[in-house]
């Protein structure tokens, strides 16, 4: 009984293959929208290219708007698959298994996406060669160019390597792209020897990416800690901006997750379980976010220098009020609030929680980047941004090709580590019980 139960898993593992290539008019009719915004944001790129950046809505003295803001924002989201996957992997926390691909999958298409965004606000793209003939090693924008170059192509591979048993099941189903993916799969076979050299290589680089992937949103925090500029100067600002990064990453993942849950009915494959745990991380990295938030502010106003104090006000009380405690609605108030309660902690109102997140961090980044250039510390009058149709559309454009990167994706590759989940099956519960063993008193596993 026990062998045609597991058949019968193994049965519906290999049917998750079978959605890759069926896809319905409903995929097209989105796709096609979102690729008409898509080609919409490089018509008004080009134009911006044609025009300067006098057709955005910087100026003097906010010289940063939505580019950067956006910037921060994406490579922020990004950390949702390295870190998750990576740690969640170095624990060897079974649930994972159905939930390491999308993860990664987010992380290498929102790094090329915030990756382009400090060339896109360049307004010349040539430009970028200074940093390559001129770049100083002083220079934080230098740092961060190699963090993130050197994070996507770790992040790149890690989502690579894991991929190649499955791309192995696809080349050996045959069909148009067979030699796609007979070069993709790399000659695997399924050996021993194969599974162990590809074990060990994952191994390796989910001890590489954790560093890497702090390192990044490190490096980006210090572009703004290492000015004099009012609400930027904080040796706080490192560890915020990584807790941020985790905290928007989560609630991404899990909207994913949702939307892919019910599109292509993984209901069996993503669970409740999995919504439980990564909804009570959320919960936490939202009371961690509050603690960093308090203690920034606390401290800026306890020491109360003037310039300090104009750019806290200026968020607290006056034009940007409204963006800062709408911040601290979806960034603590509505999380803690549904997660907080088990009646509340389902689905939907996960699915609610990680919008509000995802909203509420990227008012996070512009809170941080707008208001601060707004107070210059010279006596000059205060600045006023207000975003152009430019800027929209290209937010916009990058929001489309997240959507798309995933679709395509989706349909040529399993959004779901397939031998993974066999794998489970097979050792899982085996690892369990050894683990569970070896750490209750009285018994020892020499003795099992």
């Amino acid at each position: 009984m026990m062998d045609k139960t597991h058949q019968c898993d193994l049965d519906q593992d290999a049917a998750l293959y079978r959605p890759i290539y069926q896809t319905g008019r409903g995929y097209y009719v989105v796709g096609g929208i979102f690729l008409a915004v898509y080609l919409f944001s490089i018509y008004m790129y080009y134009a911006q290219i044609r025009n300067g950046l006098g057709v955005t809505g910087m100026n003097q003295p906010v010289t940063w708007g939505f580019y950067i803001v956006n910037f921060v924002f994406f490579i922020g989201i990004s950390h949702a698959g390295t870190l998750i996957s990576a740690i969640l992997r170095l624990s060897k926390a079974e649930w994972r298994r159905p939930i390491t691909r999308m993860a990664e999958v987010i992380t290498a298409i929102v790094l090329a996406i915030g990756g382009l965004h400090p060339i896109i606000d360049l307004g010349r793209p040539d430009r970028m060669m200074n940093l390559l003939e001129s770049g100083r090693l002083q220079s934080p924008l230098l740092w961060d160019v190699t963090s993130i170059t050197a994070y996507f192509t770790a992040s790149t591979v890690y989502l690579y390597l894991p991929m190649i048993p499955d791309i192995a099941r696809i080349r050996d189903r045959g069909g148009k792209l067979t030699w796609l993916y007979t070069f993709m799969a790399w000659g695997w076979q399924g050996t021993e020897r194969q599974k162990q050299v590809l074990n060990r290589a994952i191994n390796i680089l989910m001890v590489m990416v954790i560093p890497i992937a702090i390192s990044v949103h490190t490096v980006i925090s210090y572009i703004f800690s290492m000015t004099l500029q009012p609400g930027w100067h904080s040796t706080i600002f490192g560890p915020y901006f990584v807790a941020g990064a985790i905290f928007s990453g989560i609630a991404a993942l899990l909207i994913v997750m949702i939307i892919f849950r019910k599109v292509f009915h993984f209901e069996d494959y993503l669970k409740q379980i999995h919504f439980q745990y990564l909804g009570t991380l959320l919960l936490i990295m939202s009371i961690i976010w509050f603690y960093f938030t308090f203690s920034e502010y606390l401290t800026g106003i306890f020491g109360g220098e003037p310039h300090e104090m104009n750019t806290i006000l200026y968020k607290f009380s006056g034009p940007f009020a409204f963006f800062f405690w709408g911040m601290v609605l979806c960034n603590f108030v509505i999380p803690v609030t549904i997660l907080s309660f088990r009646k509340f902690k389902t689905i939907s109102g996960v699915l609610i929680a990680s919008i509000a997140v995802v909203i509420g961090m990227w008012l996070e980044r512009f809170i941080i980047v707008v208001p601060s250039l707004a107070n210059p510390r010279m006596e000059l009058p205060l600045g006023i941004y207000i975003p152009s149709l430019v800027e929209w559309a290209l937010f916009a454009g990058g929001l489309s090709v997240f959507a798309l990167g995933f679709m395509v994706f989706a349909k040529f590759f399993p959004l779901i580590s397939i031998w993974e989940i066999e794998e489970g099956r097979i050792h899982g519960v085996k690892e369990v019980e050894e683990r569970i063993h070896s750490y209750l008193p009285g018994r020892e596993l020499s003795n099992l």
